[in-house]
């Protein structure tokens, strides 16, 4: 058994991100899902490669605080305070803060199984 409380501030973010990202599933030593705290500014994105998608990660983004878009290639969802977006594997997704939002939006991203099998979406 292992137990954890783990201050976001106290992980260093990761580097090469378009916004700001902890990983906390990785600080508690987590396997089974992937963990992640995001602070994206305005004009900021979460995905590294744009608009993408999962061959088996199932995603899930909850929003403490601000709001969150998400763009599809057939609409462009917004996902307000305290909601969430979940994305299937498949689903191509893009999450991202508008530059036109005045407030940083603070997200929980979510991934199982925590592969790496993001791809880019070619349209």
């Amino acid at each position: 058994m292992g137990y954890h409380v783990i201050d976001p501030d106290d992980i260093d973010h990761s580097e090469g991100r378009p916004c700001e990202m902890h990983y906390i599933s990785k600080a508690a030593g987590m396997e089974e899902m992937g963990l992640r705290l995001y602070r994206v500014a305005p004009g900021e994105e979460i995905p590294v490669s744009g608009l993408h998608y999962h061959d088996e990660q199932e995603e899930a983004f909850y929003v403490p605080s601000g709001e969150l878009r998400v763009e599809t290639p057939d609409e462009e969802f917004v996902v307000p305070e305290n909601n969430f977006f979940v994305a299937e594997p498949g689903s191509v997704h893009r999450a991202f803060n508008p530059e036109s939002n005045d407030a940083t939006a603070v997200v929980v991203g979510m991934g199982a199984p925590p592969l790496s099998d993001g791809h880019a979406y070619e349209g």
